[in-house]
């Protein structure tokens, strides 16, 4: 089935506020789409709701992931059935080694046991793609890693869990330029490998330069006001969201 990801009429409020207004989104296998839009536009929920966190209410609409309604599961099952989600801030969490998150998440989402050496071989091959000091793996999942490696610490997981559909927020915020080489790189093995799709949510376009983009979505306060080719990208870079702004003011 070509069609992977479909939102129709989506609306989201977060205690009691709406957020967004109507969102319809589809994305097909293999596919990348960007998702672009000021501070403060709803992108991050988007994300958010996509996957599942409760914080965010669905008001209006469906989601669909391969054909089947997902609007009311929970994010734990739509993470089994291939959905991933990359955080704009990545959380720290002590007594937790980065290997053993990713061993864990793998065994959640697969429902299968991790065969232990195949995973460490595994594991070690996609730290050296990344750039990734071995060491890494035994450390407390993103505690006292700068920006650069809390981003390569997320796309490593998004390499060994392959999930069919990959939400990335925000990833090239706070990298420099050979760390968004690195990520850069990490992506395009992830989609040669599976034929992933992305949804790469950014207002940076940084990340975008080595990635073939398929659609592009910009999201003004709530509503997607513009879809458009990849050369959309270029518009947004040369002139800003100011014309997509100045067009929803009412």
């Amino acid at each position: 089935m070509d069609n992977l990801l479909q939102i129709k009429d989506l609306s989201v409020n977060i205690e009691n506020k709406q957020v967004l207004t109507g969102v319809s989104l589809n994305i097909n296998a293999g596919e990348t789409h960007v998702l672009m839009g000021p501070n403060g536009a709803g992108k991050s929920t988007l994300g958010y709701t996509i996957m599942g966190n409760p914080r965010y209410t669905v008001s209006g609409g469906k989601i669909f992931f391969e054909g089947e309604d997902i609007t009311s599961l929970p994010a734990d099952k739509r993470a089994a059935k291939g959905l991933f989600l990359s955080f704009q801030s990545p959380l720290e969490v002590p007594g937790i080694s980065l290997e053993s998150f990713i061993r864990s998440a793998l065994q959640a989402v697969t429902g299968q046991r991790v065969r232990l050496f195949q995973f460490k071989k595994e594991l070690k091959e996609k730290m050296a793609l990344l750039n990734m000091d071995e060491s890494y793996a035994k450390r407390d999942l993103n505690v006292g890693f700068s920006g650069g490696e809390r981003k390569k610490s997320e796309i490593l997981q998004l390499l060994m869990l392959m999930p069919k559909l990959a939400i990335l927020d925000a990833t090239d915020s706070g990298l420099d330029v050979d760390a968004v080489r690195t990520v850069s790189k990490g992506i395009e093995e992830y989609q040669k490998s599976v034929n992933g799709s992305l949804l790469i949510i950014t207002h940076s376009t940084k990340i975008l330069e080595s990635l073939k983009i398929d659609r592009t979505h910009v999201l003004v306060k709530g509503k997607i006001v513009k879809d458009s080719g990849a050369e959309l990208v270029e518009e947004i870079n040369a002139n800003g969201f100011e014309q997509f702004e100045r067009g929803n003011l009412a």
